[in-house]
């Protein structure tokens, strides 16, 4: 072997060898949701418009935290106007499948929307919690964040649900990091009122931004838990 293709021969270990150390650096996190996942009004996910989503790309927390970190791997499976019980129906094959480090889990909204309880919520995240605990994947556990034409009785039932997941998150810590994703886009002074909305149901592209800032602390403490979890 020549002296040239001995060079190249190292040039191209070492190419892959840092692209394989990138890549085994790069944690995979699966955004599942409803609207305020997919990014609702302005956006629809990979899942609503294959391949790539179509809309505006900053209407979406997954693109905030892509930004943020290049390193990470963010997946979009939110769906908008599914129910808690809809969203765990593809648990398989949008969290199982993809084999990801960290989920994270943001439903309700849609239930309390049309009437269902909270114990009903309830039950269907912590099925999800139990199926994201047996593939050894770390569950980082949004609150739901509020709308602004939400009812008295829509915003107590909310907050019924968010109280108990954030006590839920405390109990199960080992696997489970809460995220009061519902403080992190609301009007300050006002819990039920987001910050800035286009229909006054969902954020905007910034209130996803604000989204994206309040989970990112959240999923590097997930990420730090998978390890144990594996």
């Amino acid at each position: 072997m020549t002296k040239l293709r001995v060079c190249t021969a190292i040039s191209q270990f070492c190419i892959r060898a840092a692209y394989d150390a990138r890549m085994a650096a790069t944690a995979t996190i699966i955004a599942l949701g409803d609207s305020t996942t997919a990014g609702s009004p302005a956006f629809k996910s990979p899942i609503e418009a294959p391949p790539d989503g179509a809309g505006n790309i900053e209407s979406q927390y997954a693109y905030w935290l892509t930004k943020g970190h290049p390193d990470w791997r963010v997946l979009n499976r939110g769906v908008d106007g599914e129910r808690s019980d809809e969203i765990r129906a593809r648990f398989a094959r949008d969290v199982v499948q993809a084999e990801p480090d960290v989920v994270v889990i943001l439903a309700g909204v849609n239930d309390v929307y049309q009437g269902r309880s909270a114990e009903a919520v309830q039950g269907e995240l912590e099925a999800m919690y139990d199926l994201a605990r047996a593939a050894k994947i770390s569950v980082v556990a949004g609150s739901i964040i509020p709308y602004n034409t939400a009812t008295p009785e829509q915003n107590a039932r909310m907050h019924a649900v968010n109280g108990w997941i954030r006590n839920y998150a405390a109990r199960h810590n080992a696997s489970v990091t809460f995220c009061d994703t519902r403080a992190a886009v609301a009007e300050p002074g006002q819990p039920d009122r987001l910050v800035s909305s286009p229909d006054d149901l969902h954020p905007s592209p910034n209130g996803y931004r604000l989204m994206a800032d309040a989970l990112e602390p959240a999923i590097r403490t997930a990420l730090a838990k998978a390890h144990a979890l594996r």
